[in-house]
């Protein structure tokens, strides 16, 4: 499963497209058509979930309850509910799996992902935190994490994340959307950067 293959276009206005991309960037389906930061253009609907698949989920249960060490199903378990957009049902197998792998920082940041789709942004934060500390240049942490602060109307820490990504993968996908970010800042902001969010900033950590 490729969980980075989609396209985010970023302004105030299209704001859904932002938060799209965390859910979308975890889905097989093919990216929406990239979007001009300033267009108010609406944003292309979000591909339907898979459906849940409940005899795997129920596999992945029983194999989780017989295999109390095993961190590896219950990722898998999470990432099943998570890709069904069930993130209430995901967020206690990624909190057990870290419970026993406190390293795995993809793990972490998809917990993440799933605290911002429950509305518990400040978790999604501190979660985030939790994986840079593994991994202080994981690209997708740093992207998320920009994302998130976005929806925080954090603009200026918005912009210290996605210039973290492009400075650490500049030929990456999460660089190219970092860079949309930036110029959807900019574009909104009249300025360009960090000084952008700055002067556009209205919330923060």
């Amino acid at each position: 499963m490729n969980r980075d293959a989609i396209v985010i276009g970023i302004s105030g206005i299209l704001f859904g497209l932002i938060v799209g991309w965390i859910l979308g960037s975890q889905m097989t389906a093919p990216p929406p058509a990239p979007a001009a930061a300033a267009t108010a253009a609406a944003a292309p609907p979000e591909p339907a979930p898979p459906p849940l698949d409940v005899e795997r989920a129920a596999d992945l249960e029983r194999r989780a309850k017989a295999q109390p060490a095993d961190a590896a199903v219950r990722v898998q378990l999470a990432n099943l509910y998570y890709d069904a957009r069930r993130f209430d049902l995901a967020i206690p197998w990624y909190e057990a799996a870290l419970a026993i792998d406190a390293w795995n920082v993809n793990a972490s940041t998809d917990l993440a992902i799933s605290y911002y789709y429950t509305n518990q942004i400040d978790r999604a934060l501190a979660q985030i935190d939790k994986s840079l500390a593994v991994d202080p240049r994981h690209v997708k942490s740093l992207l998320n994490q920009g994302i998130i602060r976005f929806g925080k109307e954090d603009r200026r820490g918005a912009a210290e994340s996605w210039e973290k990504v492009v400075a650490i993968a500049p030929d990456s996908d999460e660089a190219r959307m970092a860079r949309q970010g930036l110029d959807g800042l900019k574009s909104g902001h009249g300025g360009g950067g960090a000084e952008s969010g700055r002067r556009g900033a209205g919330g923060g950590q």
